[in-house]
């Protein structure tokens, strides 16, 4: 199995109609499977399918200022399912390859060579840490209504935990929507902002505040109490959907709408953090690698002082520095790619190495991108030749998921409990 299912799984999980379980990994015993051939290859057609149908279509985004929108999505979705590349946490049982953690980490890198090359394969953030929400919480009807049409590219979903100030960003224990319980199910009142994809999503995961503690809502986008305000003029662009600000107001949900059990809400988000986290590392490091040969190739080609700029030592310097960069952070995704497999993305473990992976990975992707923009020179802040756009979207990586900043402070205090002094106030060693 490529997912374990959180610590105390909720009751209704099990096998649906169709035959599978709710789980994403119910595919991936064929996660064997899809890799069966062989991941690599895989990975390699879907570096060629970015390469012939993904490209042409970033460029005219970035460009030509063509908008990202869900019939571009859908659009790419179909030529993905054409070339053999789609659904990479998709069950093989619902049309999808059906990968574990390790093999996603050389796909994902492949489709990452891309801003859209994600969405492309319909591995992208929000939707890939709900698919892994859905699959390890959701019961057999919540899956088949909300989890496998995700999964099969037909619909687009949000998660709504971020809040203006005072409520919910990096402490998820802020939040101050509430959701009270009424006859029949809740209501709930909050407002967020910064929801990713909110803008035509089929359906968005609220978190909000109850009395047994903080609780999970499907709300249904068509909800009359769930208004989808205006989009947020951020620096990234690629995200079908943008980020929005939410509203509920006087929002009833049924009881069934509840996702896993009542006051169990942080405890559930755990299950999509460490992928979701791990998910970001490998698309990004795709567009690091892509940009990191665009720069080398470049300076071959232009020539500064009597000599090409690949001859001066200083543009060297950038060259060898991008190249430990990528392969430092390759081997960690990879490393921590084999925890969350064997582990289970719940796992204490799963949690400690994923938050490793995306504070090195973010940080080292920005310093890539930034000696990227450099080696090009002037040009390299123009859009016409990408590397200015692949910066600016970059900038994200840092705060999505968790800041690096809150990472550290949450690996740090992993460590300090791990080397506890045997008693207190004894000298440490």
């Amino acid at each position: 199995m490529s997912t374990a299912p959180v610590a105390a799984p909720h009751a209704g999980n099990g096998t649906t109609p169709d035959g599978t379980t709710a789980g994403i990994a119910a595919g991936t015993a064929a996660g064997a499977a899809a890799g069966a051939a062989d991941v690599g290859e895989l990975a390699r057609r879907t570096l060629a399918f970015v390469r012939d149908e993904v490209l042409p279509v970033e460029r005219e985004l970035i460009v030509a200022g063509r908008h990202m929108d869900d019939d571009v999505r859908v659009g790419l979705q179909r030529a993905a399912r054409a070339a053999g590349v789609f659904g990479p946490l998709t069950p093989v049982a619902l049309g999808g390859l059906g990968l574990d953690n390790a093999g996603l980490a050389e796909v994902l890198e492949a489709a990452g060579t891309s801003l859209i090359g994600p969405i492309a394969v319909n591995c992208a953030a929000p939707d890939d840490g709900n698919m892994h929400l859905l699959a390890d919480v959701a019961t057999p009807s919540q899956a088949e209504r909300y989890l496998h049409p995700l999964l099969r590219g037909e619909t687009r979903s949000a998660i709504a935990l971020t809040e203006p100030a005072p409520g919910a960003g990096s402490d998820p224990s802020m939040v101050r929507t509430t959701a009270a319980q009424v006859d029949g199910g809740w209501v709930i009142d909050g407002a967020k902002h910064f929801i990713t994809g909110a803008e035509g999503a089929a359906f968005t995961i609220c978190i909000a505040r109850t009395e047994g503690g903080t609780t999970m809502f499907l709300v249904d986008q068509d909800n009359p109490g769930l208004t989808v305000g205006r989009r947020m003029p951020t620096l990234d662009h690629s995200a079908p959907g943008g980020h929005c600000e939410v509203t509920f107001a006087d929002c009833f949900v049924p009881d069934e709408a509840v996702l896993g059990d009542v006051g169990a809400g942080l405890r559930y988000a755990q299950v999509r953090l460490a992928p979701a986290r791990l998910a970001f590392c490998m698309s990004w490091l795709g567009i690091a690698v892509r940009a990191h040969g665009m720069a080398a190739e470049w300076i071959q080609r232009r020539s500064s002082f009597g000599r090409p700029i690949s001859e001066h030592g200083m543009a060297q310097a950038h060259v060898a520095d991008n190249e430990i960069d990528i392969a430092a952070a390759r081997a960690l995704v990879r490393s921590v790619a084999r925890v969350l497999d064997e582990q289970g993305v719940a796992s204490s473990a799963a949690r400690h190495g994923a938050a490793i992976a995306k504070t090195f990975v973010a940080e080292a992707v920005w310093r890539v991108l930034d000696r990227v923009v450099q080696l090009y020179g002037g040009l390299g802040i123009c859009e016409d030749h990408l590397v200015a756009r692949f910066l600016v979207e970059a900038r994200g990586f840092r705060i999505y998921e968790g800041s690096s900043e809150v990472l550290r402070t949450s690996i740090a205090k992993r460590v300090l409990r791990a080397h506890q002094p045997a008693t207190i106030g004894e000298e440490t060693r």
